[in-house]
């Protein structure tokens, strides 16, 4: 069948591609990024993503059996609101239903809420509310925070370990959280592509963390055991401001800090990805953090 994947470049949508392809699957990916070089061995038709011309959309849909959606924005910058990225999202999805698109499979958020004051799980919610207002047959997953090779969180923890002697804290870091390998969730989209049935999943690993764990357990992979310091929120998103400065880049923001506070990047639900995240820091112990990895590179410049 044909696929449409937003982003099949990127980093998840490039794990479900490779699936996707190794099944002999036809891939066409819509992105904002049709520079970007395919890293597949074969061809996958690019389109744009313009979400400016809605007839434009429907024509870059219209021959897909199947829509996988991982198009989400991590803050906002410049015009790229949250805000916007629900209209763009409805849009996409309002696209997928006139082109006869048969199946989306969307990736959202754990603990997404229509009254949430954070407007990421807002947002998210409000993009649920798209799918399932869109008549089509829907698989919605719903992961935390991905770890893998490409990974920002896991990576830059591990980056500011190797380089710095303490290790800044928001609070008593007790508030948990539940990384899911990247490739795991890849191959919840491959089993949702061919199931016939409508449903909503957590999508998270098996491992539940505090984050004062997490860092202590990414500095015992690295060989960094660092001074873990408890400071107020405030302090942590002063440092991170400054250090995204300098790099250029944005750390961390308030409402990011928020939910991981409030446990939002945690599941009542079983575990559905295999991989731990222990396990993948000590086989990549040597690599992890080596090198900042760079939101605004990697979206926007």
């Amino acid at each position: 069948m044909k696929i449409a994947v937003t982003g099949a470049f990127s980093y998840s949508g490039k794990y479900i591609t490779r699936r996707l392809l190794r099944r002999g699957e036809q891939v066409t990916t819509l992105t904002g990024h049709p520079d970007r070089a395919n890293p597949f061995d074969q061809p996958v038709e690019v389109l744009p993503l313009d979400f400016s011309d809605q007839r434009r959309l429907v024509n870059s849909l219209s021959s897909a059996q199947v829509l996988i959606n991982t198009y989400w924005i991590r803050f906002d910058h410049g015009r790229n609101t949250q805000a916007r990225a629900v209209e763009n999202t409805r849009r996409l999805i309002e696209a997928a239903s006139t082109a006869g698109v048969r199946r989306v499979i969307h990736i959202s958020i754990t603990n997404p809420s229509l009254t949430s004051p954070l407007p990421y799980f807002s947002g998210k919610a409000d993009n649920e509310q798209a799918v399932l207002d869109s008549g089509l047959s829907y698989a919605i997953l719903r992961p935390t925070v991905l770890f893998g090779t490409e990974d920002i969180l896991i990576n830059n923890v591990a980056f500011l370990l190797r380089r710095f002697p303490i290790f800044m804290i928001a609070g008593d870091g007790s508030y948990r959280l539940q990384p899911v390998y990247v490739d795991d969730l890849a191959a919840m989209v491959e089993d949702a592509v061919y199931r016939k049935d409508s449903y909503v999943n957590d999508a998270v690993g098996s491992e539940v963390l505090s984050f004062r764990a997490l860092v202590q357990l990414i500095g015992a992979a690295i060989n960094c055991r660092r001074l873990l310091i408890s400071v107020h929120p405030r302090l942590v998103l002063l440092a991170a401001r400054a250090l995204g400065r300098f790099f250029g880049d944005v750390l961390l923001t308030p409402q990011e800090i928020n939910g991981l506070m409030a446990n939002l990047l945690v599941s009542s639900e079983p575990p559905r990805g295999a991989t731990r995240l222990s396990e993948w820091l000590h086989q990549n112990k040597h690599s992890v953090g080596l090198k900042y990895a760079s939101e605004l590179k990697r979206h926007y410049v």
